[in-house]
């Protein structure tokens, strides 16, 4: 018997023509009642398909009490209430690793950007400033001495990146690691050393910024935050104040707080690179997302262990 999947909002492209595929897919976001759609259908229902920023409320498992498996698309699952997944006896998976390569370049990228200002000489070159004088020098990028905020499975790869560049390299984390890089248990004491911050942790109430004024100021007008995490873990409010009065250096950003709007403070500074969260944006990553959120829900209907589940 063929099973019943829920997803809750667009998702790419690849997820739902799989889905369609093999299962009985409902497009909750695009039916006329959803109360309706998910009385009709909700017993049947024994999976989520959802992004990670936001799972299903309490009406939805109401609404669906065979539902066995979330399956969020992202490695981010901050929007998904995993305690309350957990009281309903429902597995919560997401898609690591297949990321980590890309979000790790766009990492780098973004360092180049910023301390090259490579955004700042494409305008320059574009408006034809050129014949008038040569363009401002920039900051070299190797031998900078590199914090990472969070040395998981994507810090890894920008610490793995950042050692070509021959840069020193240490972390923060709530843990100390088995690892060659030193360890710092206070934040702000990294900030201070470090000449690149480089954020790449967890969103959600336990990071909700944690890099706030004090930990900008401490970064200094010398240094550079990068940070492809979430926006969440940043005090925006404190990031424009301090990049514009010079007591921080420079930001590359690929997530906002409340994304897709960006403070429009950010577009008129030259000292911030801004792009629209597409550190995991390439095709290959994308439809390699698309399969993994495929199929963890296809393992969990079929009696087996997830593949990537989250923390429960």
């Amino acid at each position: 018997m063929t099973a019943d999947v829920l997803m809750l909002g667009p998702m790419h492209p690849r997820v739902g023509e799989r889905l369609d595929a093999e299962f009985r897919l409902h497009r909750l976001w695009q039916a006329d009642d959803p109360a309706k759609l998910l009385a009709e259908h909700g017993g049947r229902i024994g999976a989520i398909a959802a992004g990670g920023h936001k799972g299903p409320d309490e009406a939805v498992y109401a609404a669906c009490p065979n539902l066995k498996v979330i399956s969020a698309f992202g490695v981010g699952y901050d929007g998904i209430d995993v305690g309350l997944a957990s009281k309903h006896g429902v597995t919560v998976t997401n898609t690591p690793d297949v990321l980590n390569d890309c979000v790790a370049d766009i990492a780098l990228a973004l360092m180049l950007s910023v301390s090259r200002r490579i955004v700042e000489a494409d305008r320059f070159t574009r408006a034809g400033k050129w014949p008038n004088g040569a363009f401002p020098f920039a900051r070299q990028l190797t031998g900078s001495k590199l914090g990472i905020v969070g040395l998981g499975r994507i810090g890894k790869a920008i610490a793995k990146r950042a050692q070509g560049f021959d840069m020193t390299i240490a972390y923060h984390g709530r843990n100390r690691q088995d690892s060659p890089f030193a360890y710092y248990g206070d934040l702000k004491e990294m900030a201070a050393w470090a000449d690149i911050l480089c954020l790449i942790v967890p969103g959600g109430a336990g990071t909700r910024h944690m890099v706030d004024r004090e930990i900008l100021e401490a970064v200094g007008p010398e240094g550079i935050l990068i940070n492809v995490a979430r926006g969440s873990v940043v005090d925006e409010a404190a990031l424009v104040e301090t990049l514009r009065s010079g007591k921080l250096g420079a930001a590359g950003l690929d997530v906002f707080d409340r994304e897709p709007h960006v403070p429009e403070a950010l577009f008129a500074l030259d000292n911030v690179v801004l792009l629209p969260h597409i550190a995991s944006a390439t095709h290959q990553t994308r439809n390699a997302m698309a399969d993994l959120v495929v199929d963890n829900i296809k393992a969990v209907l079929d009696g087996k262990p997830p593949l990537t589940p989250v923390p429960g």
